[in-house]
């Protein structure tokens, strides 16, 4: 029996564990941290329920372990959950080894790639695009789960007893990056602006990575509005679909999708016997029908539509998705009102880019709650954006005493350190109402690792204080 080990015990690791099991594997699932560390992720009855139903099919759990290359029995592949960076020495040696090492993804792929994919990535957007566009597909009757960095794990969804019409999957450059051969049927591409260089180092690299995903794509569409995006344009990505909120004018090439008089409109080339190509114009969605808040918002109906109507799917079921459309937990999701102050939370914002985004989608004056754990950047717009509307921002986490120096450094003052994300709830209170403002907004421009297992579990702790404040 072929052999497997699975690294990482998070639920792409699980999930990747139990399809290789299925598939006839037999299977080892690892975690270098140990049983109490993994627990405390989760709840402790969880974890131990996991760990019987992975005992139960017969699946080895080894916590608080690495693989032993010294040993004599070594698997013939090993599957890395997205959370393990991939060039870690670790996996270099296994691969030097020449014992196959792919991500969860790819894994998955393998089982479904007969199926179409949307494969969905980019620095900021990308979970909502994901959401949306899943919403969509799913109104005009398929069978359309959302997954990879957002919903199921995509091998979870190989798991089901009937696949699905189509994968709507969100990629993070970890998840590229251990995925060679996934080739979606469309590609999108949201944003482009450095994050997670603590990992690829330079800026290059992360584009590379991201890039590999849509070249491996049968059809593009990219954000035309993105200023790293743009400026690299028609150069290398001469056949793509572009978007622009500000109109045709701005539109790269002369396909794709814009918004014009309140509406997104699509424009394509169409074959004609008198003149080589002529171009045609169609009122798809009006924009208002969106719920979410902010021009980025704009921006990612633009690309879900885009993908829509590249797999063929008719304006009115397009149409009916967008208008029931909630927005996405975490990103500028809107908690409770107390005092006619909007209490927001945009946990989802874990780097500078989203935060000013966050910032710019809401009215001032803002009692802002930012910090966590610090990432590498350019915080320089969303400095001059909490200048512009942020009342009082108070600072929580690893970053607090960094974040003031930076605030100090640019002239803003009107900051305080709260260290906890209950402190800061609490101190917003009376915050908001001597400024009078119109917002409490968290939206952290940092990771959660530091306080939180993820930015899921702080921007819940947000809400469930908000909500004991607000009723």
């Amino acid at each position: 029996m072929s052999k497997a080990h699975v690294i990482g015990f998070g639920k792409s690791g699980v999930a990747a564990a139990r399809l290789l099991k299925k598939e006839g594997w037999e299977v080892v699932i690892s975690d270098s941290a140990n049983g109490d560390i993994l627990a405390s992720r989760s709840t402790s009855e969880n974890f131990l329920d996991q760990q019987q139903e992975l005992a139960a099919l017969a699946i080895t759990v080894k916590l608080g372990y690495y693989l032993d290359f010294n040993d004599a029995d070594l698997p013939q592949l090993i599957v890395v959950s997205p959370g393990v960076p991939w060039d870690i020495p670790y996996l270099v040696k296994a691969r030097e080894l020449g014992i196959e090492t792919i991500g969860e993804m790819e894994l998955a792929w393998r089982y479904l790639q007969s199926i179409p994919w949307v494969g969905i990535t980019g620095t900021n957007g990308k979970t909502t695009t994901t959401a949306l566009t899943a919403a969509i597909f799913q109104a005009a009757g398929f069978n359309a789960p959302a997954c990879g960095n957002i919903g199921l794990a995509v091998c979870e969804v190989a798991l089901l007893p009937n696949h699905p019409d189509w994968i709507i999957a969100e990629f993070s450059s970890y998840q590229i990056e251990s995925s060679n051969t996934v080739a979606p049927h469309i590609g999108v591409w949201t944003t482009f602006t450095p994050d997670h260089l603590a990992r690829h180092k330079i800026l290059e690299k992360y584009y590379d990575i991201k890039a590999q995903l849509l070249h491996q794509s049968q059809l593009q569409v990219f954000n035309g509005d993105d200023a790293y995006l743009s400026k690299i344009g028609l150069s290398q990505w001469s056949n793509a679909y572009w978007t622009s909120v500000k109109g045709k004018e701005h539109l790269i090439g002369e396909k794709g999708f814009y918004i014009e008089d309140g509406w997104v409109v699509e424009t394509r080339l169409i074959a004609s016997p008198n003149v080589a190509s002529l171009e045609e114009d169609e009122r798809i969605v009006e924009v208002s029908a969106l719920r979410m808040v902010g021009e980025h918002n704009q921006q990612n109906l633009l690309m879900s539509v885009a993908a829509a109507r590249l797999a063929g799917i008719e304006k009115d079921a397009i149409s009916a998705a967008i208008r029931e459309f909630p927005g996405v937990p975490h990103r500028l999701e809107h908690i409770c009102t107390w005092k006619n102050i909007d209490f927001i939370n945009d946990s989802k914002a874990t780097n500078y880019d989203a935060a000013e985004v966050g910032l710019a989608s809401v009215q001032a004056p803002v009692i802002l709650i930012a910090g966590g754990e610090a990432k590498a950047g350019d915080d320089t717009a969303w400095l001059a954006k909490i200048k512009a509307k942020a009342a009082v921002v108070l600072l929580i986490g690893s970053a607090a005493e960094s974040f003031a120096k930076r605030l100090e450094d640019v002239g803003y003052n009107s900051y305080e350190v709260v260290e906890t994300m209950e402190n800061a709830v609490k101190r917003s209170l009376s915050l908001a109402i001597t400024h009078q403002a119109s917002v409490v907004l968290l939206s952290p421009a940092c990771a959660s690792f530091d306080q939180y297992p993820n930015f899921e579990a702080r921007g819940d702790d947000f809400r469930m204080l908000c909500l004991n404040h607000c009723i």
